[in-house]
């Protein structure tokens, strides 16, 4: 794999939050005010260093708010023009780690749930908690 743009911008990029960011904190203030308690950064069974952002482990409901640029959003992906050949590895691993990492949770019985961070809290929020009670009532 080709080694980043320059030393800057591999810092910079080091520095972008991972977890507790501004899209997923809105979410988790609107679970927990509706009632809903759930596990964060839990990890992913059988998949060392990964982890899912807001889990419900008793119903198996595994919620993702992923990044538009981190995860290749089609609405909202861009590709950086500056060591391109990086990027696109780099981003492209994403996209299958991502993968992945659904195949493995759904293949353990449960439920997947992946917004973008464009998405409204709100109505992030009310597709999760009709999946939660849905599975809690069926399971």
């Amino acid at each position: 794999m080709p080694d980043p743009s320059s030393p800057g911008v591999s810092a910079r990029m080091s520095r972008q939050a991972n977890r507790n960011t501004t899209p997923e904190l809105a979410v988790r203030r609107l679970l927990h005010a509706a009632g809903y308690r759930y596990r964060l950064h839990h990890p992913v069974p059988g998949m060392p260093r990964r982890s899912i952002d807001i889990a419900f482990p008793g119903p198996r409901v595994a919620v993702f708010l992923d990044g538009c640029f981190w995860h290749g959003c089609p609405e909202h992906a861009t590709h950086p023009k500056a060591n391109s050949e990086w990027w696109r590895t780099k981003l492209d691993r994403n996209i299958s780690r991502d993968l992945e990492t659904t195949e493995n949770l759904v293949a353990a019985g449960w439920t997947v749930l992946r917004f973008w961070e464009h998405e409204v809290p709100e109505d992030v929020a009310a597709q999760v908690a009709r999946t939660v009670t849905e599975r809690r009532v069926s399971g």
